[in-house]
């Protein structure tokens, strides 16, 4: 398959990203490039906010579920149908549109998952929201979490909500681990395939280019694993859910 340059027209002018097919046996590439204009709202930087959250996320807003649909249906768009192949790995880069749980949600469309784990070092809260509300869809069953170390002190809202979500049950086998965690990681399966998801991007969204890759493969999704499950948590005496404070 050669390489070829396919140029999709937005009538929004305002998603960009470049799209690899890369195939692990012969290395076969497509390229699918689009262009990006930053709305204003995103790149003005004359107002600077607080990253810290003050309040429980407890309802979806709508800035936030505008972007979340944005951002998958363009993905559909410029790819046509989801239809991952043994073997196959997703590679992107995107302009800021596609968030972490885009991907996720890009294999929720595929299939119901029976176990995911995921790594990141920062979350917003209402992506935990976006993530709970799966768990009780039932369209996650189990769900390992691993968070880094700054969660305790500048995302203790976060915190209380992953702990809260345990403590109810929702995440069924899985535990709840803080370390010194860098890592963007997801990895899981379901009743079609396994799946390792790679990216630059902590699970939030931001304006930044950031990049991605989903490979769908049993060996992928066995290699986070084995190195997660070694992972033992940091122990903090005023934590009060005991799956916080279990080892791997």
């Amino acid at each position: 398959m050669g390489r070829g340059y396919h140029f999709l027209q937005d009538p929004r002018n305002i998603i960009a990203y470049l799209l690899f097919y890369t195939h692990v046996q012969n290395s076969q590439i497509m390229e699918i490039i689009l262009k990006r204009k930053k709305p204003k709202s995103e790149t003005d930087t004359t107002t600077k906010k607080s990253s810290g959250r003050a309040t429980v996320c407890l309802e979806l807003s709508t800035k936030w579920l505008h972007r979340r649909a944005f951002s998958e249906v363009s993905m559909l768009d410029a790819c046509g149908k989801f239809d991952f192949k043994e073997g196959m790995s997703y590679n992107f880069i995107t302009g800021g549109d596609v968030d972490a749980l885009t991907y996720l949600k890009a294999i929720l469309r595929q299939q119901d998952i029976e176990y995911v784990l995921f790594s990141t070092w920062c979350m917003s809260a209402q992506d935990i929201l976006q993530i709970k509300q799966w768990l009780e869809q039932g369209k996650i069953k189990n769900l390992d979490c691993f968070v880094g170390e700054i969660f305790p002190t500048s995302y203790r809202v976060e915190l209380g909500m992953l702990q809260e979500m345990y403590a109810s049950g929702l995440c069924g086998s899985g535990r709840l681990v803080i370390f010194k965690n860098h890592s963007k990681i997801f990895a899981g399966y379901g009743d079609k395939f396994h799946f390792g998801i790679q990216s630059s991007a902590n699970i939030n969204t931001n304006p930044r280019t950031e990049q991605g890759v989903i490979t769908i493969s049993k060996e992928i999704y066995e290699f986070y694993k084995s190195f997660f499950d070694e992972i033992e948590s940091f122990k903090y005496g005023t934590d009060t859910n005991p799956r916080l404070n279990q080892s791997a």
